[in-house]
């Protein structure tokens, strides 16, 4: 493997890493302070000190992107700072419904800016990643808005359906075995799309790299 090889990969897997290691270290810090009995102080207790980890994580990972990557998207700020805000509502208040609505609001506010930015002929899924897929033509960066402010809409409702649902630890780990797959599945199904629309091999490699932060 040549060293422009290695250095790719190594910023694909940091790209997972920034995107999902403030989710791991929050279920982390949760199952380690998560009492063995159902006792409703202890579990809030354990939430607490899990979104005050995942706080932390998020602010590290966005300087870690900053310092490692060169950059920090536009849709990565106002992730962590959604985190960070709603963080703060659920220590304050003790109500994890905060940190819970965070993936859903941001999954909207994004797959509505798309849309919109689709019908009145932006590409803004462009700026939003700060990012430049080689031969990629205006036409196919229109459709990857258009499918991604779809996609976004739809893990909006998937949240709130697995929030009503499942209870505080089954929705955490949805994040993993749900969320996670899905968007993987999703990024690389929009592959053949974006080579008929003139994106290079070394272009696919880079849309799946720089896939948009999922709301963790």
């Amino acid at each position: 493997m040549s060293q422009t090889e290695t250095r790719s990969a190594g910023s694909s897997w940091l790209n997972v890493a920034v995107d999902y290691g403030p989710l791991l270290v929050f279920l982390l810090v949760y199952r380690l302070n998560a009492p063995d009995d159902p006792a409703p102080a202890g579990e809030l207790l354990a939430i607490i000190y899990g979104t005050g980890a995942f706080m932390a994580a998020a602010v590290a990972a966005l300087i870690v992107s900053k310092w490692r990557l060169g950059k920090v998207s536009p849709m990565l700020w106002f992730s962590t700072i959604l985190i960070v805000g709603f963080g703060a509502l659920t220590i304050f208040f003790g109500d994890p419904v905060f940190v819970q609505l965070k993936p859903t609001i941001i999954y909207s506010v994004f797959g509505v800016a798309l849309l919109v930015g689709f019908f009145a002929g932006r590409a803004l899924l462009k700026i939003l990643l700060e990012a430049a897929f080689e031969g990629l033509s205006d036409t196919g960066w229109l459709k990857l808005s258009r499918n991604w402010g779809v996609f976004f809409l739809v893990l909006a409702v998937l949240n709130e359906v697995l929030r009503a649902q499942l209870d505080f630890e089954g929705w955490l780990w949805a994040k993993f075995w749900v969320f996670l797959p899905l968007t993987f599945l999703f990024t690389f199904a929009n592959i053949p799309m974006l080579l008929k629309h003139g994106l290079s091999i070394d272009g696919a490699e880079n849309a799946v790299k720089d896939e948009p932060p999922t709301g963790s």
